[in-house]
């Protein structure tokens, strides 16, 4: 018998995968007739200084983030998604995503688009997608692959 999600949290960063996991996102909480929770962790590191956390650069970037979120909510509906909702929360994407986002909203399926670090990038950072791979507590779709289940051409370095 075929696993049924009820409710599906995909992660939004405003990269090029992230877009790709959200448009999967809907199609798969389509099919399940599933609930969408499309969320976007501001990760507050990116705004502090030396000497304090710039609290109006942080506001700033969640109002960007409510304008493409209530973007993707009209997609999701468009596309048939009953009930699509969205977060944005402050804090650690890795952790945010893999324990605290999955337990407060009972998911039980998380997509994430591919990382595009290097690998030292990943070495010293640490990619969300494996973390969130490793350390959920539910199934975690990493996505690939465009809508056609293409794999996701590679973006090309400019030359010097």
């Amino acid at each position: 018998m075929l696993k049924e999600y009820k409710k599906i949290l995909v992660a939004v960063d405003g990269s090029h995968e992230s877009e790709l996991a959200f448009k999967k996102a809907t199609q798969v909480a389509r099919r399940n007739n599933a609930v969408l929770v499309i969320a976007h962790i501001i990760d507050i590191r990116a705004f502090e200084s030396v000497s304090s956390f710039d609290e109006s650069l942080a506001e700033e970037a969640a109002n960007i983030a409510r304008e493409t979120l209530d973007a993707y909510i009209t997609y999701a509906k468009e596309q048939g998604i009953q009930h699509a909702e969205y977060v944005i929360e402050y804090g650690s994407p890795k952790v945010l995503l893999a324990k605290n986002l999955q337990h407060e909203h009972d998911i039980d399926l998380i997509l994430l688009g591919a990382t595009g670090l290097n690998t030292m990038e990943r070495i010293f950072i640490g990619s969300v997608s494996s973390y969130v791979a490793r350390n959920a507590h539910c199934d975690v779709l990493i996505v690939r692959t465009d809508l056609d289940n293409r794999p996701i051409p590679k973006m090309k370095k400019a030359k010097k």
